[in-house]
């Protein structure tokens, strides 16, 4: 009777339901597109069709941005190497990783990083932001973790399943998986752009004056005054963006021949021999903040940067035939720091949306 009782019991229409643990469909999904204010000379920001920025994404990618949770022991983040104080960059020769493990690069500052469509790091090896926030989590160097474990832990989260929910529309955990990861932190660098703050943009705007200083220095930088001499500083460093989006030879190795270089940067990725000793010229735009200098770290100032370039550089086969020994003197060389730092935009550092929200 015992046993049959209990059989009875279970088959009754009282037996609870076990919901999904896992469900989230109680959360509304109702994502609103960010709007990215940029600077008005800038060009239009493309975004990826299947990962346009939202308020919900933005806010995913600031807190996985500023979380240790990637790190095999939780201790590194992406804020770890790209610190809002530096222009987010860390402000050492090269990034350490976890347990102290050394990089061979120096982190690059993540200002209008959204604007670089020609490849992504030093070298050029990522084509974009989505892809190139893949990386650091499996590098032994850097993060040593695996995307296995990361939305293992990202799945137990207590906000993280809810938040990517409200950015992503996925309606149940078992969902999640690394690419609502890599988009939210892409989202997130993204917003991470000038809005032409920059004493150069109010100058160019009507909206404030050049020192007699900054003036020369400008003249010396552009090429465009007959009366002083060529700085050959804007082929790398273009406008608006301060930078070409390319990749050069900058003569910082001498390399007897072009297999000949401690690092062969781009060229490692493309498997062009004539690639070789080439990488990303930075932008400018609060170069003053992200200090040292070089893929390697090896300057620790402006004044360094430029004895190096009016040096002319080392030599090697496709060293960038515009470096030639420029012969500045020192009110030159002053006034091209003048100008280079009417390029600082200081208020990019502190702005609260990317700020740690953790703090």
């Amino acid at each position: 009777m015992l046993i049959m009782a209990t059989f009875i019991f279970s088959c009754s229409d009282d037996t609870p339901v076990v919901e999904d643990e896992g469900d989230l469909t109680d959360i509304t999904y109702d994502p609103e597109v960010y709007d990215i204010l940029v600077s008005p000379n800038f060009p239009a920001l493309e975004q990826p069709s299947d990962n346009i920025a939202t308020i919900a994404g933005v806010e995913l990618g600031r807190h996985i941005f500023y979380d240790p949770i990637l790190s095999r022991d939780s201790t590194i983040s992406c804020s770890s190497c790209h610190l809002p104080n530096g222009s987010f960059t860390d402000n050492k020769p090269v990034s350490l990783g976890i347990e102290g493990a050394m990089t061979s690069r120096s982190s690059m500052s993540l200002l209008n990083v959204a604007f670089y469509n020609r490849g992504l790091f030093w070298d050029g090896r990522e084509s974009s932001l989505e892809s190139l926030s893949l990386v650091p989590v499996e590098d032994i160097h850097e993060m040593d973790n695996t995307w296995t474990e990361v939305v293992s832990r990202i799945k137990e989260h207590p906000i993280y399943p809810q938040m990517i929910r409200k950015a992503f529309g996925i309606e149940n955990k078992s969902e999640i998986k690394k690419e609502h990861i890599s988009y939210a932190l892409s989202q997130f660098q993204r917003i991470m752009v000038s809005r032409g703050m920059a004493k150069y943009d109010r100058v160019e705007a009507g909206l404030d004056v050049f020192t007699d200083e900054e003036l020369l220095g400008r003249d010396l930088f552009f090429d465009d005054n007959p009366d002083v001499p060529d700085a050959e500083c804007s082929h790398c460093h273009s406008v608006p963006l301060m930078t070409a989006n390319d990749f050069f030879n900058n003569g910082l190795d001498e390399a007897p021949t072009l297999t000949e270089f401690s690092d062969l940067g781009l060229g490692k990725f493309t498997g062009l021999i004539s690639d070789n000793g080439k990488f990303r010229a930075p932008t400018l735009r609060n170069i003053f903040f992200t200090a040292p200098y070089m893929h390697d770290g090896r300057f620790n100032s402006l004044e360094e940067v430029i004895e190096h370039y009016n040096s002319g550089g080392k030599p090697s086969r496709n060293k960038d035939p515009l470096l030639r020994p420029l012969n500045l003197t020192e009110e030159y060389k002053q006034a091209l720091i003048a100008f280079i730092r009417t390029m600082e935009e200081p208020d990019f550092n502190n702005r609260p949306e990317l700020q740690n929200p953790f703090k």
